[in-house]
């Protein structure tokens, strides 16, 4: 079955802030997500593979910080935060290239480089554990390739981008994917009261003498 973008970005938000993130960050996760399935990858899988992870809780162990010339953390990175201080600093390149180490789910940084490409008017390329992505901020040239963590993650400028995937306007992801993030939406959602119930049912206080 498949789903409007726009669909497939308020499931994301919802799910990401059902996992615990801040509704901020969860913004970020359905448009990186919404991204991803606009260049032809599965984004709600991408995002169920790294919500399953549940970094949520102890994020602090999963933020970036900057060692010796690497972005690195305590555990496993999360794309997330990763991204969003990749498009909060886009002048991190003017040093030269951006190294990250241990990132999960890293498939979910090519939205957030592609941010940052745009912000410096550039074209970026992003080497994945030796596979290379390149983006001009709208377009994105690379081959079809999933991966649930990557040890070593470059960014660097690159000059033009090379012919560039094919865009979707809608989202055909996997089931069991699409089904977690919303078991994750529905965290969300305010339980029913009596009287939401008796306002949705429409006369439950009418009176009809």
């Amino acid at each position: 079955m498949t789903f409007s973008l726009n669909e497939v970005e308020a499931t994301a938000k919802r799910a990401t802030r059902g996992a615990g993130y801040a509704w901020g960050v969860a913004e970020e996760a359905a448009k990186a997500t919404r991204w991803l399935c606009i260049q032809g990858f599965d984004g709600p899988a991408i995002l169920a593979q790294l919500l399953e992870q549940e970094f949520a809780p102890h994020l602090e162990h999963h933020i970036p910080e900057a060692r010796d010339g690497m972005w690195s953390g305590a555990r496993d990175l999360c794309p997330l935060m990763t991204g969003s201080a990749l498009s909060d600093f886009p002048d991190a390149l003017s040093q030269g290239k951006v190294l990250i180490s241990n990132v999960a789910a890293p498939l979910l940084l090519l939205p957030f480089v592609a941010t940052m490409a745009k912000k410096r008017k550039s074209t970026l390329e992003i080497t994945l554990d030796g596979v290379s992505a390149t983006t001009d901020g709208v377009h994105l040239s690379c081959g079809d390739f999933g991966m649930e963590r990557a040890n070593r993650v470059g960014i660097t400028e690159t000059g033009r981008i090379r012919p560039s995937r094919s865009m979707h306007s809608r989202a055909d992801p996997d089931p069991g994917a699409w089904q977690f993030l919303n078991t994750l939406a529905h965290r969300t959602y305010a339980p029913a009261t009596e009287e939401s119930r008796l306002l949705g049912a429409g006369s439950g206080l009418s009176d009809n003498d």
